[in-house]
């Protein structure tokens, strides 16, 4: 195992099975059983957070844009969670296109809430959850400004974007199936996946945006919808956006629907 700094002690945490430091940053793994997670260090800032009324493909709801400051940093899941850890963790598969390297799929968010009840009394200390949804759009972005990292889409009447061909696995290029994680472009900060595949459940209630500077936002306290970010493998490529934002009630099982591993700063705390 390589060794690196990925506190300020320059000790990996006590869950830790791997760690180090790459072209990405610093990265932990976590494990149960066989199956081992990695997930990237995402470090402390600001950003822009929705987006602008010239971005191509642009829904009403992330808007106005606004700044948002993120005081500490958090780890974040190098992938989707994968039917493997799903099923390591809560000992059945509910996703409608199976394979361990797939991204696991129709779990609710409170079918998720549940997994990581269980997962973190496998894993003394981890502390996992989902991101926010403010944490989850500062991770994909991976300090970019644009639509996506690899910049904005260039969007035609066929539902597709060149730009996304390397990136993400949506409507275009996906078969309308699922795909194993890992088998597109990384972004700036190591995530794969972050775009495309599935819509990744976040934290929050959805609330409106209302153009004021935000620290450490977590959504409404209240409310009947969840968040989910990221688009999915029938996705058109205005979906497959850093600032597109989608909903379900937190009940919803859906063949479109995953989730991410978070830990670290805690929203609400």
């Amino acid at each position: 195992m390589a060794k690196a700094q990925p506190l300020q002690d320059g000790m990996p945490d006590a869950w830790a099975v791997e760690w180090g430091e790459d072209r990405h940053g610093l990265f932990m793994s976590f494990a149960v059983g066989e199956v081992v997670q990695k997930l990237r260090w995402i470090p402390p800032g600001r950003f822009m957070m929705g987006s602008s009324e010239s971005e191509a493909g642009r829904y009403k709801n992330e808007g106005p844009q606004h700044e948002v400051r993120l005081t500490e940093g958090f780890w974040l899941g190098e992938t989707p969670c994968t039917q493997a850890l799903w099923q390591a963790v809560m000992g059945e598969n509910p996703s409608h296109f199976v394979g361990p390297d797939l991204p696991v799929e129709r779990v609710s968010w409170k079918d998720c809430q549940e997994f990581f009840n269980r997962l973190n009394q496998r894993v003394p200390e981890l502390q996992a959850r989902l991101p926010s949804e403010a944490e989850w759009e500062y991770a994909c972005r991976g300090g970019t400004t644009t639509a996506t990292w690899v910049g904005d889409l260039t969007l035609g009447n066929d539902n597709r974007a060149p730009e996304l061909e390397k990136i993400a696995w949506y409507y275009a290029n996906s078969g309308r199936t699922t795909h194993p994680v890992r088998t597109k472009a990384v972004n700036p900060w190591g995530l794969y996946d972050i775009l495309g595949n599935v819509w990744e459940w976040c934290q929050d209630w959805v609330g409106p945006y209302d153009g004021v500077v935000k620290s450490n936002p977590i959504g409404p306290a209240v409310g009947s919808n969840r968040v989910l970010r990221g688009g999915a493998r029938n996705g058109y490529a205005r979906d497959v956006r850093a600032a597109c934002r989608f909903v379900f009630e937190p009940g919803t099982r859906d063949s479109r629907v995953g989730f991410r591993v978070a830990r670290g700063q805690k929203p609400g705390t």
